[in-house]
């Protein structure tokens, strides 16, 4: 059976979408058959951080209608081998029972995949409960700063009101000497939002520039975010990874 995890943010901006298509492009690397679905409906963008922009043909909604099972409704991706991608409504969409339609589509997603990676709308509208309905593991997506820090705290409480029970943190976009002029550090971070960390993110110009260049970002060598994504997969994957306490954010 595989496993869902829905990744969530509190607020915008923090680098979810990213770390899901970077995240999905490890864990397809490591020889995992993986899905990810984008949930943001109107607004989607998982497309283009997977460089699929192309592929974004048909639809979560096809499926939940019952037009096309999961399989024909997904797409493989052309330089990944293992990852697919199920594109976001391009307008927003009910079907008046979503919830139910929603837990059969992962149903069969668990039936058929290692992995399903669910990215969920900033905040914590419908598509957030959709995306976290069926969810074995949330993970939050945060940076440094206060207002990230204090939405990121809301999300993680109400993954855990309801009912799941690996909720874990991902601090994204880490500049070191950010956290020295705050005076601050990693495990404060960890105590405000309240989850177990599964990784540090360092920031990297090459994500907006895999954007521009229409290259994943994990196929670029040698780029630190790829190894800080690719230690995430592998510790999803049951690896004992050692965190990188060398980026000098923890006191």
């Amino acid at each position: 059976m595989g496993k869902i995890i829905a990744v969530a943010s509190g607020k915008g901006g923090t680098g979810k979408t990213t770390t899901v298509a970077a995240v999905s492009s490890c864990l397809a690397a490591l020889g995992f058959k993986t899905l990810c679905i984008d949930f943001d409906a109107g607004l989607r963008n998982l497309d283009l951080s997977l460089c699929m922009a192309d592929f974004a043909v048909s639809d979560y909604s096809d499926v939940l209608d019952g037009h096309m099972d999961i399989m024909d409704a997904c797409h493989e991706h052309p330089r990944i081998p293992n990852l697919y991608f199920l594109a976001a409504p391009a307008v927003r969409w009910s079907t008046g029972d979503d919830s139910k339609a929603v837990k059969r589509m992962f149903g069969d997603a668990r039936d058929l995949f290692d992995f399903c990676l669910a990215d969920s709308p900033s905040g914590i509208g419908d598509g957030f409960f959709l995306a976290h309905s069926s969810a074995d593991m949330s993970i939050i997506v945060t940076g440094g700063e206060l207002p990230a820090m204090r939405d990121a705290q809301r999300t993680a409480g109400i993954a855990h009101d309801m009912g799941i029970k690996e909720v874990r943190l991902l601090v994204n976009r880490v500049v070191p000497g950010n956290y020295r002029l705050l005076h601050t550090n990693i495990d404060e971070i960890i105590d405000s939002v309240g989850a177990q960390l599964v990784g540090l993110v360092r920031e990297d110009a090459y994500v907006y520039i895999s954007l521009h260049e229409n290259v994943p970002l994990v196929l670029y060598k040698k780029r630190r975010s790829a190894y800080d994504f690719l230690d995430i997969a592998r510790r999803l994957a049951g690896e004992y990874i050692p965190l990188r306490r060398r980026m000098g954010v923890y006191h």
